[in-house]
């Protein structure tokens, strides 16, 4: 049976004076989705600002509008990115970025392990 039956079998029995435990039931299995539903949108929420609030200068971005460049200075609000061969600087709010696509750190791991490999 569908979702749209089982409403609508609810419904007619509810009109005919029949029990209202489906009808009580349908209301807590809605409140129980959306529940679930906003908990996980919160989740996913905390989990952006995190990302956000962890940028570090030189990491390479990508922002709602599919920039994509490298974090030259930080502040609490807002960022300054480079973007192109000729450094173009952009200021942006830290709310515009939607992702991190490689961490300053890892730029520097991998570069500090091709200097050891190099020497070796």
């Amino acid at each position: 049976m569908n979702f749209l039956s089982i409403l609508e079998a609810t419904a007619t029995e509810g009109a005919a004076g029949g029990s209202m435990i489906g009808t009580i039931l349908m209301l807590v299995a809605v409140v129980a989705v959306f529940f679930f539903m906003s908990r996980s949108q919160k989740k996913q929420d905390r989990e952006a600002a995190n990302m956000r609030n962890s940028l570090t200068v030189g990491d390479e971005i990508t922002t709602i509008g599919g920039i994509i460049g490298r974090v030259v200075k930080v502040t609490e609000e807002t960022i300054v990115i480079e973007t192109g061969k000729d450094r173009t600087k952009l200021h942006l709010l830290k709310s515009a970025v939607r992702s991190i696509d490689v961490h300053a750190a890892d730029t520097i791991e991998a570069a500090e392990k091709a200097a050891k490999t190099d020497k070796q």
